[in-house]
């Protein structure tokens, strides 16, 4: 493995059989260099080496080995065989220009966009997560206000659920709103699940018939289709639900709306423009596309994380990889390969750190192993953790500051009063903390902040002063 660090020094990470390293070197530098037999490296400046990246097939990243054959050598990568002046030119990151690129393509560094508004929000993300859980507000509302701020719920209901519609609902994270425009690219995920053994929740010939029959008449709820439920809890669905719901996986039927966060479904034809509803991409096209556009959204990732945003095989994320344009880099401190937008390292991040809570399934967090790599905070919600256990609180929200991950709040309304029942925070994130309770609290109506319990508890009186 090669890299060139930013001052044009080349570096081989690894060889294997190391006893070639030289010679390799050699043919890359005529100079040569010297083996540093302490970290197995190599580098023309007389300097060790930066760490390894990681072993090949480290968390399940595809393998990047050194090769050797008739005359050639080169690196490996998904099958494909690199020569040594592409890898040569693998550029070297820090963790915090890894972190800062992430947080420009998640949209919390720089000028916010308020033009493109809320849409613009859903497609600069590519997904926003939807759960039933609702706090200060649901996570779908909270995601668009970390990054613009205040703004409505109307906005919010119109971006994803207006007419005509601009998104659709499907799996992608997990249950998500996409841009309409995305639609194509869902191709292959759709016909996987027109295959499926759905097992025990096998919808019957006459029960998918029956929902088909009742939507060519228009649109309807789960309820209307004759209701979601068997009698029993939540998940003991009736078959018309079973069979709405297969539909929706397979392409059969849409979500382009919700009414009182119960879905509307109906049929594609009705709602999904014509030039993308015709559009049949193969399964590599929709891994290629789906692959650029999470590296667009993440700028630098892993395959792991690359398969992480839209739920991909890893192996898909492999194959895909070159296709897809990326660029490989190492990121110092990471244990695995990277890969990266390019048009992401075209230019550094700038711009004003958004300070603001997050949402537990906004695409900035969603990935815990990510998290905590990026910002070295480790975040888990607990809100199906028996309360004795929790650590933190039901809906914990992390705080964002200065590009970082530097607190936590688990929240709770009471009347008009925003009530902090359980906060952990840095001495530093006092202020920051205080200015996101309170720009949260005005954002949902409440005109009055209280904080109940604060670890480290020295921290108390100063955050109560700060929120009075």
């Amino acid at each position: 493995r090669f890299a060139v660090g930013i001052d044009g020094d080349i570096a081989l990470h690894r060889c294997r059989p190391g006893q070639i390293a030289p010679k390799l070197l050699q043919a890359i530098e005529p100079s040569g260099g010297e083996h540093d037999r302490r970290t197995g490296g190599v580098q023309h400046s007389g300097e060790p080496g930066p760490e390894p990246a990681g072993r090949p097939g480290d968390d399940g990243d595809a393998a990047v080995e050194a090769e050797q054959g008739e005359g050639v050598v080169g690196l490996r990568h998904g099958g494909e065989l690199y020569d040594h002046a592409l890898m040569a030119s693998t550029l070297s990151l820090t963790a915090d220009e890894a972190r800062r690129l992430f947080l420009r393509a998640q949209g919390v560094l720089g000028a916010p966009d308020r033009r493109a508004g809320v849409p613009g929000v859903l497609r600069s993300l590519g997904a926003v997560q939807l759960d039933t859980i609702s706090v200060l507000a649901r996570s779908h509302e909270l995601v668009p206000y970390a990054r613009l701020g205040a703004v409505g719920r109307a906005a919010v209901e119109s971006a994803y659920w207006g007419s005509p519609p601009q998104a659709f609902e499907y799996w992608a994270h997990a249950a998500s709103v996409l841009p309409m425009e995305d639609w194509p690219w869902f191709a292959a995920r759709r016909r996987r699940h027109r295959g499926w053994d759905w097992g025990a929740r096998q919808p019957s010939d006459v029960a998918v018939k029956a929902v088909l029959d009742r939507l060519a008449d228009g649109p309807c709820t789960a309820t209307e289709l004759g209701g979601a439920k068997r009698g029993g809890p939540w998940w003991d669905w009736s078959e018309a639900k079973i069979g709405v719901e297969r539909l929706l996986a397979s392409g059969d039927v849409v979500c382009v709306e919700r009414r009182g966060w119960k879905r509307v479904y109906d049929l594609p034809e009705r709602v999904v423009p014509a030039h993308l509803l015709a559009a049949e991409p193969s399964d590599q096209e929709c891994a290629v596309e789906l692959v650029r556009r999470a590296a667009t959204h993440l700028g630098v990732a892993t395959v792991r994380d690359l398969a992480d945003y839209y739920r991909l095989r890893v192996d898909f994320v492999e194959g895909a990889l070159v296709d897809a344009g990326l660029a490989p880099v190492i990121v110092a401190g990471w244990d695995a390969s990277a890969w990266a937008d390019p048009a992401a390292l075209a230019e550094a991040p700038r711009g004003r750190h958004r300070t603001t809570l997050l949402s537990p399934f906004d695409s900035l967090i969603w990935d815990r192993a990510r998290t905590l790599r990026m910002f070295r905070f480790e975040h888990k919600l607990e809100a199906y953790v028996p309360k004795p256990l929790r650590k933190h609180g039901y809906f914990t929200m992390p705080l964002l500051a200065g590009g970082r991950l530097v607190g936590r709040v688990d929240p709770a309304r009471q009347g008009q009063t925003l009530v902090a029942r359980q906060v952990s925070l840095r001495p530093s994130a006092v202020g920051a903390m205080a200015g996101a309770l309170r720009e949260a609290a005005g954002w949902v109506g409440c005109d009055a902040v209280a904080v109940e319990r604060v670890m480290p508890e020295a921290l108390a009186a100063p955050l109560r002063a700060a929120v009075a």
